[in-house]
């Protein structure tokens, strides 16, 4: 792990933060599509993909979680999560997949893809993105580690609603956040806004997810 002065501190591979999932896309990809829109989005019982050039965010708070959602069967399913929220953002070529099994047809795969070449970034205010995996290069600026979670006064404070996690626990919190090459593995996502500009949505027969 390389690090460098606090306020410039660059972590290679650090699993932290990232991007909005691709749950239930393709009810609302037109309204996000053309204009700012509240989102909550995750997907019951499964985990999703999503991969970025860049994403550059401002006001950060991470902390340790637990999502609560139900499996495939309808049971009750616990995923502990690494918290990251934003207070805004602004994401450079997003791709999100997700994979459902369809009886008959098999595997089929949701992808979405936004803020390429030609568009404006994909932009989000109080974004929280519940992570269980994140391979990217990260540059954190104005960095305080070992703040109480519902301390933080850097980031847009703790999510609440069906998150489980502890306003003592330990966090970390940053004035900006700007992480390359993404490639994340994420549980849910929640924002005050979400805007996708160039929205490109497409069904796969088989698995094509976004790495």
């Amino acid at each position: 792990m390389e690090s460098v002065a606090r306020g410039g501190t660059r972590w290679k591979r650090f699993a932290v933060v990232m991007v909005p999932s691709v749950a239930a896309t393709a009810a609302i990809g037109v309204a996000l599509g053309q204009g700012a829109l509240a989102a909550s989005f995750s997907v019951s019982g499964q985990s999703f993909k999503v991969s970025a050039d860049q994403l550059d965010g401002k006001g950060l708070v991470q902390y340790g979680g637990v999502d609560v959602g139900v499996d495939m069967e309808g049971k009750k399913a616990l995923h502990p999560v690494s918290v990251s929220a934003f207070k805004t953002a602004k994401i450079t070529n997003m791709c999100q997949s997700v994979v459902s099994h369809v009886p008959v047809l098999g595997d089929i795969t949701l992808q979405l893809r936004a803020g390429g070449e030609g568009s404006k970034p994909v932009e989000a205010e109080n974004l929280y993105i519940d992570v269980a995996q994140l391979d990217a290069d990260a540059e954190f600026r104005g960095l305080n580690i070992g703040v109480a979670a519902g301390q933080s006064t850097k980031g847009p404070g703790m999510k609440g609603g069906k998150e489980q996690a502890n306003p003592n626990g330990f966090a970390q919190e940053a004035d900006r956040a700007i992480l390359s090459n993404i490639e994340q593995t994420a549980w849910a996502t929640s924002a005050g806004t979400f805007k996708l500009s160039g929205l490109h949505m497409k069904l796969h027969k088989g698995k094509k997810e976004c790495f």
